[in-house]
């Protein structure tokens, strides 16, 4: 199976990488990113030698670029690549709409044109806003994005449904909740809040911090990822999810207990314009037509998350130091004929 992953350096696409090819013999792996600053090929270095895999430099939004992986016969495409920073697109939306738009409809146009037998398209719990208390959103609940990154991935969405109803690509949808885990880029809560209790440096919190997130080990979405490359119909939305959210705060409190760090260390700020309250799946209709269920539950999770931090902590340093962005040129840039397809 020759599989095109998207957007493969980063977080969770990095893992997914490294997941598909342990799991699967037959598998072979063209790994297609632009290198933001958020793609750090650090996270693959332990991939980068083997047969199987593939690097290519590209944009999705270039459509020549993204026709000419389609040249040879692709089996799957798993779309990650988007901006994902809420707080990136608040300051400026427009990468959002390039990347998580018009990028999407370049792979949807490449995939209509050569007859791509499955495309999965990696979209987000944040494209239904916000979850009322004790509603979980199911996948006919009416999207209401609440921040243009969220608006950006509702419109993907629905360029993927009307590629699959117009023109008969066969498409996957799936909305996931929050992932946590290692190669985390430290921008976002959980490895950022790690990073600073290490240092013992004040910890953000936005407003009172209690809005609500249901967080998913990323393992955990790697393998509903798989279980759709291989079952899922086309035209299919799942929700995935672990089922039990949680406040903000809760979860920084858990990170500094682990890290034995006073409480003393949070600093609530002024929230973010905009900041949905409450995000909540029901995964039931993915549990039940294609058999997944998350293994490993939050605490096990943090635990495992907090020591590779701890463990890795030069990949760490070079995320935030922007020393990973050197690694592209030490590593590919002068041997990139051998990364051509």
């Amino acid at each position: 199976m020759r599989v095109l992953v998207t957007g493969g350096a980063g977080f969770i696409g990095s893992n997914f990488v490294r997941h598909i090819l342990r799991a699967r013999a037959d598998i072979e792996v063209i790994n297609y990113d632009k290198l933001t600053y958020a793609g750090n090929l650090e996270s693959l270095a332990d991939v980068a030698e083997n047969p199987k895999y593939q690097f290519v430099q590209g944009c999705i939004a270039d459509q020549d670029a993204i026709n000419a992986v389609f040249e040879k016969p692709l089996d799957v495409v798993v779309n990650f690549a988007a901006e994902t920073h809420v707080d990136r697109s608040i300051e400026d939306a427009s990468p959002f709409l390039r990347t998580n738009i018009f990028g999407t409809q370049c792979i949807l146009e490449a995939a209509r044109r050569f007859r791509l037998p499955k495309l999965v398209h990696i979209s987000t719990d944040e494209v239904y806003g916000s979850a009322p208390a004790g509603v979980s959103f199911t996948e006919e609940t009416h999207l209401d994005p609440r921040s243009p990154y969220a608006a950006s991935k509702a419109s993907a969405d629905h360029f993927v449904s009307a590629y699959s109803n117009t023109y008969g690509v066969s498409t996957v949808i799936l909305r996931c909740t929050n992932n946590y885990g290692p190669y985390q880029f430290p921008e976002k809560l959980i490895p950022l809040m790690i990073a600073n209790a290490r240092e013992d440096k004040p910890l953000p919190i936005y407003g009172d911090g209690m809005q609500e997130r249901d967080w998913l080990f990323v393992e955990d979405y790697c393998s509903a990822i798989e279980l759709a490359l291989e079952k899922a119909k086309p035209g299919s939305v799942y929700n995935v999810s672990a089922g039990m959210p949680q406040p903000n705060l809760k979860i920084v409190r858990t990170i500094l207990g682990y890290l034995k760090k006073p409480e003393s260390l949070m600093k609530h700020v002024q929230d973010r314009p905009g900041h949905d309250r409450r995000y909540a799946l029901d995964s039931s209709k993915i549990r039940r037509e294609l058999g997944w269920s998350p293994k490993v539950d939050f605490e096990k999770g943090i635990g495992r998350t907090i020591e590779w931090y701890q463990s890795n902590s030069t990949w760490l340093d070079h995320a935030r130091s922007g020393e990973y962005l050197k690694y592209y040129k030490r590593h590919y840039e002068l041997r990139s004929e051998t990364f051509k397809t």
